[in-house]
């Protein structure tokens, strides 16, 4: 069962989404929260597998919710789910740690497969989103121009799976904090700005 939390201000589209959630067997929404503290907080309370966050919210926005959420519970996946694919507010949400970004006019199903992908450890992008993303991502044919090591090809591969820092070291057999100080040379030296540029660029550039 994939536990959910549905964090959106408005209380009617909250009771939509919980609507179309229900028809999928295998997903239970848990809780649902008005604005990313309250998503936040009920996330340490009760633990989903998925946070479905809005970005625009009152008091504490989505960007807030998304990255505590994150910060303190690396596991908990958090999709993005909302009207806005601005380049500002997507860059936001990424920059936070979201693990998906979709928009509220996709399809029932299209929702419900991105949920279940998310909680499967595969990040979920929409076609403009990852358009978006792509455009700031450097691409190169040949990826000895960027000097990458064995482990850093391994440490992409794994990051495309969507492995955390915690798995990557557990399947790499190194320390937890040799895998983010790899994460973060990699992110220096190729001029990215996150692990989602990270994968965009080991998928663009047939590394991985």
């Amino acid at each position: 069962m994939i536990r959910v939390i549905i964090a959106d201000d408005v209380q009617i589209l909250r009771a939509g989404l919980k609507a179309v959630l229900a028809e999928d067997s295998e997903i239970e929404v848990v809780g649902e929260a008005s604005n990313g503290m309250e998503a936040y907080e009920m996330s340490v309370r009760l633990k989903p597998d998925v946070v479905l966050m809005d970005m625009r919210m009152p008091e504490h926005d989505g960007g807030y919710g998304t990255r505590r959420i994150k910060d303190t519970l690396p596991q908990v996946k958090v999709l993005v789910l909302t009207t806005f694919d601005d380049k500002e507010t997507v860059d936001r949400a990424i920059s936070s740690g979201a693990d998906g970004y979709i928009l509220k006019e996709m399809d029932n199903s299209q929702i419900l497969n991105s949920i279940r992908a998310v909680a499967g450890g595969i990040n979920v992008f929409c076609d403009n989103v990852f358009r978006s993303i792509k455009k700031d991502v450097v691409l190169q044919q040949d990826a000895a121009n960027f000097d990458l090591t064995a482990r850093d090809t391994d440490i992409l591969r794994l990051i495309c799976d969507g492995a955390d820092n915690k798995e990557i070291a557990a399947k790499l057999f190194l320390a937890e904090g040799t895998v983010r100080n790899s994460i973060s040379r990699l992110l220096e030296k190729l001029n990215l700005k996150d692990r989602t540029q990270l994968a965009v660029f080991a998928l663009k550039n047939n590394i991985v």
